[in-house]
């Protein structure tokens, strides 16, 4: 088989969104289920677009919480910093999701750092402007409590995970996390659209990227993945849902696609 990446290239340019992709993306978002088309127009146009190349600062974790953000094309990375400078990268996020915070939200500043994992298109919205949006449109606030409490109960698993959880599970957990997040259907595998270094993997799971070495060649032993140059296919969805310590039963209710990972 030729070693080569069966990865997508991205080659997108920081430019203004267009409208329909803004609309589109917007449309995804859960703050904005159920708003009909005219009410997602007013919103679109409270928004405004900003490009960012790779590696570029969006926001720093501590700052002032006067942005809400979301991610219209590329990949963005969520980060914290430990007192030593270690990275812990918290997550990945592709088209449609949410990150930032706005006072309003009951966050003063923001908990995190966010940067442009590749090139992105980013829409921001002012803690005036998104405040307009809820007084106007109460569904939309209801929505909000609902996003922002399913984040507290994912941020409590996570802690519990990276406490409890030895590290064979906490790297078959987030293969998982970012194939179901990033994952993009190709000859019946997943494609994961973005790429991940063994540091990323490590830094997410709290461990070290020898160890993440260690569980990958583990799981081609063990006929779970295979790999080739930068990248990892999930080929046993259903074997590495229980070594991520998921119940049998939900491993059988997940599609039968298999899940891709770029790893650097």
């Amino acid at each position: 088989m030729p070693r080569k990446t069966p990865l997508r290239k991205e080659d997108l340019h920081p430019a203004v969104c267009s409208t329909h992709l803004r609309l589109k993306i917007l449309g995804k978002v859960p703050f904005f289920a159920g708003l009909s088309a005219p009410s997602l127009e007013a919103v679109n146009r409270l928004f405004r677009d900003v490009g960012y190349p790779p590696g570029e600062t969006i926001y720093t974790e501590g700052q002032l919480s006067e942005r809400l953000c979301v991610v219209a094309t590329g990949k963005v990375k969520l980060v914290r910093y430990g007192l030593d400078g270690q990275e812990v990268v918290l997550g990945l996020l592709g088209p449609g999701e949410l990150f930032g915070s706005l006072a309003l939200l009951g966050a003063q500043t923001y908990p995190e750092s966010a940067v442009a994992h590749t090139t992105a298109c980013v829409l921001v919205i002012t803690p005036e402007d998104f405040q307009a949006i809820l007084l106007q449109h109460p569904g939309v606030a209801l929505n909000v409590l609902q996003v922002v409490s399913r984040r507290l109960d994912e941020s409590q698993e996570r802690v519990k995970q990276l406490s409890a959880d030895p590290a064979e599970r906490r790297v078959a957990h987030a293969l998982l996390k970012l194939g179901e997040s990033l994952g993009e259907e190709r000859e019946g595998e997943c494609l994961l659209q973005v790429p991940v270094s063994r540091q990323d993997l490590a830094s997410m799971t709290g461990t070290t990227p020898e160890t993440v070495s260690r569980i990958l060649s583990q799981f081609r032993r063990q006929g779970m993945v295979r790999s080739g140059r930068q990248w990892i296919a999930i080929t046993d969805l259903r074997r590495l849902s229980q070594a991520a310590g998921h119940e049998a039963a939900e491993a059988e209710a997940r599609p039968a696609a298999k899940a891709v990972t770029r790893a650097e």
